[in-house]
């Protein structure tokens, strides 16, 4: 069973505190839009389709506790408030796609005489909600396609070995996982041997997090340090490196998680094939390329300190981008819940 990072219940929202685990199992309640920008930013929630459900569940929450009877006062407050929650992460697309489809619905409804006050803030809310159920479908679709792509790429029924970098699993989603969700659907096909996981330096999500959901789901796996990775292609037959992602540029160059770049590198260079996981809902089709990627950079604290033990020396100098970008050569394909396309084929699925 996946772990359930997010409980929704109409009125009531509650995410898992990622900051804590795996030492410590705490929910924390996300009473309305303001909760959700903080628990984002201080990345409690994190993982880009997790942190547009959360940040629209929180204005849904938000919005059921409205009792305003002017259309046109909910529709102003609704584009403010997702504008804010957009802000609480720049990097990830998710949610800034998930605000302008909500704020067209917004205005399709204000517009709309035949819709009273209180069907707008029905419909609103239910649009949000069946998010939720839509990013869960989507991730098994991408763990299947993602599963038989792999298969299919090797030759016989060998066993295979995989590595991923940071969290893409039920923590970072609403359930089930993107790059972790192929792997789910690797293991069940009983075709995986064993998975490698990075710990995720400076936060360590790959140590807290996906190692806990390798081990909670009795998922062979390994973990190893970030600067490993070169050594372990060197000594092991690896099959495939799966990640996910924050955001994917129109050619394809991928914005993920900080050291993702250089895996894709030592991955070219021993002939290992590179796929990234994810939904449509990452594909940002305005950007031409990576390098039009705004790359959020989080506080010195993160590399100086383990908790509130410091690590590093004081005084010295940080500097601590959250992600990289990769460039759409190094990878071989793009695993989405409508199929697996090369990096420059992206166009033809968006334009369906």
């Amino acid at each position: 069973m996946s772990l359930e990072s997010i409980k929704y219940q109409r009125g009531n929202l509650e995410i898992l505190d990622q900051l804590l685990l795996p030492l410590q199992t705490r929910y924390i309640k996300v009473l309305g839009v303001e909760d959700g920008w903080k628990v984002i930013n201080k990345m409690q929630v994190r993982g880009a389709p997790a942190i547009a459900i959360v940040g629209c569940l929180s204005l849904a929450v938000e919005l059921l506790k409205d009792d305003s009877s002017d259309k046109k006062i909910m529709r102003q407050e609704i584009e403010g408030k997702l504008n804010y929650l957009v802000s609480a992460r720049p990097t990830a697309v998710n949610i800034k796609l998930a605000a302008e489809e909500l704020i067209n619905l917004a205005n399709t409804l204000s517009a709309d005489e035949t819709v009273s006050a209180d069907n707008f803030k029905e419909r609103f809310i239910s649009f949000i909600e069946n998010m939720l159920v839509k990013d869960i479908e989507d991730n098994k679709a991408i763990g299947n396609f993602g599963c038989e792509a792999i298969l299919k790429s090797l030759e016989g029924d060998s066993q295979i070995r995989v590595l991923t970098h940071c969290n893409t699993g039920s923590l970072a989603t609403a359930g089930f996982g993107t790059a972790l969700g192929v792997i789910r659907s690797l293991n069940k096909s009983k075709r995986l041997e064993h998975v490698y996981c990075t710990e995720t330096r400076p936060y360590n999500q790959g140590a807290r997090l996906t190692a806990y959901e390798l081990v909670h789901e009795k998922i062979p796996a390994t973990l190893i340090v970030d600067s490993m990775v070169a050594a372990l292609m060197h000594v092991r037959k690896i099959n495939a490196v799966i990640v996910g992602a924050d955001r994917v540029a129109a050619n394809g160059d991928t914005a993920n998680k900080i050291g993702t770049y250089q895996i894709a590198i030592v991955a070219k260079y021993h002939n290992v094939p590179f796929y990234v996981a994810a939904p449509l809902t990452s594909i940002d089709m305005s950007l031409k390329s990576g390098d039009r990627i705004k790359i959020e950079e989080r506080p010195d604290k993160e590399m100086t300190h383990i908790g509130e033990f410091r690590i590093a020396a004081p005084g010295i100098n940080c500097w601590n981008p959250s992600f990289d970008v990769t460039p759409a050569s190094l990878i071989t394909g793009i695993i989405t819940e409508k199929g697996v396309f090369a990096p420059d084929k992206l166009h033809e699925v968006m334009n369906k």
